[in-house]
């Protein structure tokens, strides 16, 4: 009798703690809830396969969103007006070779939904450093890769939680 009883107040506690988690606005990582005008987007972008893209593609689809294959059927457009990396040399040796490199990933996005503006254009950046050294070239433009697909996936999760926020 008492294991049922002990068993009841953890399941309490149990319901207890997730009801309080809910209600501050708890969710899981990388699955962010988007409102109802944003669950059937359609993406309107210049390159389709850009990291970026991809990135905010998965995003959309773990929160619940099912991506429209046109705009006719789509509940809103999310118009990616910029989408690129650029990367500048921030440090040269006593050789003036480069040392250093700042790699930049900017994206540029607005949305609409039927006729509307529901968010204005709206630009979101990250940047990264990384050192360079001539003798490990492969590793070095591997590293540049990485960084930035990082990139594209924090720029992904910007966006999708600026989405969410409609």
């Amino acid at each position: 009798m008492s294991l049922r009883r002990g068993a009841r107040r953890c399941g309490r506690a149990v319901a207890a703690t997730a009801t309080l988690l809910a209600g501050c606005g708890f969710h899981l990582q990388g699955h962010t809830p988007l409102p109802a005008v944003v669950k059937t987007p359609y993406l309107e972008a210049p390159d389709r396969q850009s990291d970026f893209i991809q990135s905010l593609r998965h995003n959309l689809v773990t929160s619940g969103a099912h991506l429209a294959q046109q705009k006719g059927d789509a509940s809103a457009v999310v118009s990616i007006l910029k989408d690129n990396v650029t990367r500048r040399v921030l440090a040269v040796s006593t050789t003036n070779q480069p040392v250093e490199y700042e790699v930049t990933y900017t994206v540029a996005f607005a949305v609409n939904a039927a006729g509307k503006e529901l968010l204005p254009a709206q630009e979101v950046s990250a940047t990264r450093t990384y050192s360079f050294n001539e003798s490990l070239l492969l590793a070095k433009g591997h590293e540049e890769d990485v960084l930035r697909q990082d990139m594209a996936r924090d720029l992904a999760d910007e966006v999708t939680r600026r989405l969410s926020s409609l």
